[in-house]
């Protein structure tokens, strides 16, 4: 159940109504609105204690959640949730712009990469150190000697680096090179990896499973929420389906869908939700027009020499042509996009 306070309620009645929400044996989050501040009552027997917390000082109404997922639901927080890492910014107008590689290969190709995407109006780069990868002998990553490479180019270009994160063992680890943890699709439902990731407190980039629902990938957030972590960003990187035209099926109206019922950012995979680099550009500017807070694209100098995921890579040339394209789109529907600093710098 959510306790409403009163518009004006003071921090010392605020602290006073977690200490009886406590004292009740429930959980309390607090989460301070523009309009309100509330305070979600999570565990078991809420209903039963309604009627006590209701004569609480400041307290404007005490009301259920009706939605299982109860920190993430619009019940809770009705205006949407920015996240910020660096120079990463996603939620509400904002449009975070994720680009690089699938994996780090080198210093050489990841530094090359982030300057490229930077140079397009990139906001994070993206790039994996741990690679869970299908079969046992592809290319597993460069494990911490990738991660250092990628904190080399947030060091250089400003990008806050965005990797994944496979095990609750190795959260630590990430967490001193990374600005924000994914957990990737194979991982949704890895809840033992979903609070570690929560009690570490750096943002997180949870993909939606290949066969998850909407309630899943929610309640698989919430784990993470409930962990005391409020910086989440839902990804959408499409499911399974009968068809094998593309690598997944992308369903965008995921995005619109969330919206109505997270305060959540939900950031969209058009690479892994097609497969093919050639479609990524208008499933982009189509997700874009859906109303999805970020991008995650993947970024290779030379897609055929690529250790994963080549074939759907963009070359520089052609994200740079994807900035454009999102930007009109952006525009168009109100989000702000990073400039293209290449455009900038050469009209200077």
């Amino acid at each position: 159940m959510i306790v409403v306070m009163k518009k004006g309620a003071t921090q010392q009645q605020i602290d006073h109504m977690v200490q009886r929400v406590e004292q009740l044996g429930l959980k309390s989050h607090v989460i301070y609105g523009t309009e309100r501040t509330v305070i979600a009552a999570i565990g078991e027997k809420r209903d039963e204690h309604r009627q006590s917390l209701e004569s609480g000082a400041g307290v404007a109404e005490v009301v259920p959640i009706l939605a299982p997922y109860k920190v993430a639901s619009r019940e809770v927080k009705p205006e949407p949730t920015v996240v910020r890492a660096g120079s990463l910014v996603v939620g509400n107008c904002h449009l975070g712009m994720i680009a690089g590689p699938c994996s780090v290969e080198s210093a050489e190709q990841t530094l090359s990469i982030a300057r490229a995407v930077k140079m397009a109006g990139a906001t994070a780069l993206r790039g994996g150190a741990f690679k869970p990868r299908t079969s046992p002998y592809s290319f597993q990553g460069l494990k911490e000697d990738g991660l250092k490479i990628l904190a080399d180019a947030r060091a250089e270009t400003g990008l806050a680096v965005v990797t994944e994160v496979l095990a609750a063992t190795e959260v630590s680890l990430v967490g001193r090179y990374a600005d924000v943890l994914q957990i990737g699709a194979r991982n949704m439902q890895n809840y033992r990896l979903l609070e570690a990731v929560g009690k570490e407190g750096k943002p997180v980039l949870l993909k939606r499973g290949p066969s998850a629902t909407m309630d899943e990938l929610l309640l698989a957030a919430e784990y993470v929420l409930n962990a005391g972590n409020p910086n989440v960003m839902l990804c959408e990187r499409g499911i399974r389906t009968f068809e094998t035209h593309t690598r997944f099926s992308l369903t965008l109206a995921s995005v619109p869908y969330l919206h109505d019922r997270t305060h959540l950012p939900v950031v969209v995979d058009p690479s892994h939700g097609t497969g093919h680099a050639n479609l990524v550009p208008r499933m982009s500017a189509a997700a874009v027009a859906a109303g999805a807070d970020g991008l995650i694209v993947e970024v290779h100098p030379d897609p055929e020499t690529a250790l994963s995921d080549g074939y759907q890579s963009l070359t520089f040339e052609q994200f740079e042509a994807l900035m454009e394209l999102c930007r009109r789109v952006a525009e168009a529907v109100g989000k702000q996009i990073a400039p293209n600093e290449a455009r900038l710098a050469g009209t200077a």
